[in-house]
């Protein structure tokens, strides 16, 4: 039987990469067969790109560029990593994936997100997540997060406030045209709390889903 292709998306600071550890650990506590991943990265070949498109001072990338370089590294990953892992019949927790480039790139940086998408189906051969939880936050907060925790900055969050409100802008109209893949939640709360939320989420699709292929 096929596995589960869950991903979690959401804008700069919104906490998602934070709680996964977590998430993983609980439901492989309930018997699921986790593995956890993230994007640009996840494998060799796409960890070397990812540190081509985040490094700070490569601020002469062309947005073009930055699309297909997403989306090589999700190539890499999808069939290295991910579609394996599917094959095998496990719960793939992915943060971030074709989303991110249809948000970020599509409509933050004005390529448009059909020319994304189309970059990307080459990329995917049609493999589209079964479940998205998209972590909401203003993008005033979530940069304010991530100036709290002090992390390494990289070259996304040199952009400016109206860039990260395109993001969050665009992730909207993502949950307006896949309504029944994109669930939400409110990254706002208290950590423990968007956690329990996410749980909800991901529990109540794989519980529903299980049942219907048995």
């Amino acid at each position: 039987m096929r596995g589960h292709f869950i991903t979690l998306e959401g804008g700069e600071g919104a906490g998602k990469t934070t709680i996964l550890p977590s998430l993983i650990s609980y439901l492989e506590s309930i018997g699921y067969d986790v593995i956890a991943t993230r994007e640009p990265g996840g494998i060799e070949i796409a960890e070397d790109i990812r540190q081509i498109i985040l490094d700070a001072t490569n601020t002469k990338m062309d947005a073009r560029t930055e699309a297909l370089l997403y989306a090589a590294a999700r190539r890499q990953h999808l069939v290295e990593k991910v579609l394996p892992a599917l094959e095998q019949g496990k719960v793939v927790l992915c943060d971030r994936f074709i989303d991110s480039s249809l948000a970020y790139q599509g409509y933050a940086r004005d390529i448009g997100m059909d020319d994304v998408m189309s970059i990307n189906q080459f990329a995917i051969q049609g493999c589209m997540p079964d479940l998205t939880v998209l972590f909401q936050i203003e993008p005033d907060d979530g940069l304010e997060r991530i100036a709290t925790n002090k992390r390494e900055k990289n070259r996304l969050d040199l952009e400016n406030i109206q860039f990260h409100e395109k993001v969050y802008e665009a992730y909207h109209m993502l949950v307006q045209k896949y309504p029944e893949r994109i669930r939400t939640i409110d990254a706002r709360a208290p950590i423990d709390e968007v956690e329990k939320a996410a749980l909800r989420v991901i529990t109540g699709y794989l519980q529903n889903n299980i049942k219907e292929g048995s």
